[in-house]
């Protein structure tokens, strides 16, 4: 696995595996539900991807877009692609919504409603939180 998926705690997070593609936990929940979708591809730029791999994507948004409406009941949704810090092809998967979501005991609210998601003020869950929700994730893919 290429760095940039490696320092997304892999294989710990990984929710769901395609051919060109992971979907991972991102452990710092910027809102509930929050996800990296990392190519498994060593490409530092999107344009290096293989042409399967955009085929492929449609068929994995739609895929975290059916189990994100069934966890955390989004009202948008954001993908964002940085790679400022870790250099491998990934989009950080932010859902968002105008009230908080619960989850253990902790309440998500997205800082940023209705603007920009503010990176920043995610929630960064402990190893075992991110087991369990790692788990919980899973179970609607």
């Amino acid at each position: 696995m290429n760095p940039t998926i490696e320092k997304f705690g892999y294989p710990g997070t990984l929710i769901k595996e395609f051919e060109h593609w992971l979907v991972l936990l991102r452990p710092a929940q910027v809102t509930l539900g929050s996800l990296v979708l990392a190519a498994r591809s060593d490409a530092s730029a999107y344009s290096e991807l293989p042409r399967e791999a955009f085929t492929e994507q449609g068929e994995v948004v739609a895929t975290v877009e059916r189990a994100l409406t069934s966890f955390v009941a989004y009202e948008r949704i954001n993908y964002l692609m940085l790679m400022m810090v870790d250099p491998n092809v990934h989009f950080h998967v932010i859902p968002r919504y105008a009230q908080a979501r619960s989850w253990s005991g902790i309440d998500f609210a997205d800082a940023g409603w209705p603007g920009p998601p503010l990176l920043g003020d995610a929630v960064r869950l402990d190893a075992d939180q991110i087991e369990r929700l790692t788990a919980e994730t899973l179970l609607n893919f």
